[in-house]
């Protein structure tokens, strides 16, 4: 991966590669490995972009994906690959696993299913039920369900009760 690349078209979008990685990792050494493997696959597969979405957009499916299939992989005791590309200049990176409150809600959102988990970080991005359903690959009624659930199931678990 070239230097140029990463500072045009990865570093300007690492909030959201962040957000999403924190999401679905405990430790700081699991971000970094996934970080590492989003910004891989985002190199290995920017000649098929095809424009159809926003970069922004695309990014986010790509995180996503990753992040998914690597947790998938993680439980099933598979071994990664992820000293491809050395992180640098990631916004906030040390503050990532810092704040309690952040520790707090990441962990409660770590408890919600995988396809739940990718709906709550886009709507706490504040992407609209219509782009939500672009980036997922469903409706957008289908988000405005989905979602109104799953705040009902964090309040529930941040509240202690058993859901």
């Amino acid at each position: 991966m070239t230097k140029d690349f990463y500072s045009q078209s990865i570093l300007p979008y690492a909030g959201i590669i962040i957000k999403i990685c924190r999401a679905y990792t405990d430790t700081e050494e699991d971000f970094q490995d996934y970080y590492q493997e989003v910004c891989l696959q985002i190199w290995n597969s920017r000649n098929s972009f095809r424009e159809e979405s926003k970069w922004s957009t695309w990014i986010y499916r790509i995180s996503l994906n990753v992040c998914m299939s690597l947790l998938r992989k993680s439980k099933k005791k598979q071994v990664r690959a992820s000293d491809y590309i050395e992180v640098q200049n990631v916004p906030d990176e040390e503050k990532a696993f810092q704040d309690e409150s952040l520790k707090l809600l990441y962990k409660t959102i770590r408890q919600l299913s995988e396809l739940d988990r990718a709906i709550i970080l886009l709507y706490l991005e504040e992407k609209s039920y219509k782009e939500i359903a672009a980036i997922i690959g469903t409706t957008s009624n289908n988000i405005g369900v989905r979602i109104t659930r799953i705040k009902k199931q964090l309040k529930n678990l941040l509240d202690g009760k058993i859901y």
